[in-house]
């Protein structure tokens, strides 16, 4: 009787092991591919995020993309006074103006990228206009106080002689 007891348990731990380890497994033959830590995902991809490695195809640049034919045509003009290219501006951002940009930054001792400088704009005469009529809270006018010190009105303190 013992001995059918021992057995008996035996066999429900073993069967209790093996429905515990069939449950965590994954069943085969589903459809959906397997990530490494043997879990399914949905779509197919692995990782927290459902991303490994790849870009979503609706993946949007931030930032400024080009540069206005406003800006492009002051920039023209300022490198034509500069010397550093010829012909009239076209507002279109086109090699010859990239090259022009790129030899003046480069004579100039600063990065040599087609993008502008800010030093380069600025020594083109593009920089930012710090006139009052442009600022928002521009400087209040203020009048010279007049002198209130003793010494500034010549006075050694009411002493003078005459």
């Amino acid at each position: 009787m013992r001995l059918a007891i021992k057995q008996f348990v035996m066999l429900s731990a073993l069967l209790a092991l093996c429905a515990g380890y069939l449950s965590a497994a994954p069943p085969t033959g589903s459809g959906l591919p397997q990530t490494p830590a043997g879990k399914k995902s949905a779509s197919g991809k692995a990782g927290k995020h459902g991303r490994r490695g790849k870009r979503k195809a609706s993946w949007k640049k931030k930032g400024q993309q080009a540069i206005k034919p406003e800006r492009t045509t002051e920039i023209q003009q300022a490198l034509i006074r500069q010397h550093y290219l010829d012909g009239e501006p076209t507002g279109v951002w086109d090699a010859r103006t990239q090259a022009a940009l790129v030899k003046f930054q480069a004579d100039n001792g600063w990065q040599t990228k087609v993008v502008p400088d800010s030093r380069a704009l600025i020594k083109l005469g593009l920089g930012p206009d710090y006139s009052s009529e442009n600022l928002l809270n521009p400087p209040a006018t203020s009048t010279p106080a007049a002198p209130t010190s003793a010494a500034s009105r010549g006075l050694n303190g009411g002493t003078d002689k005459q």
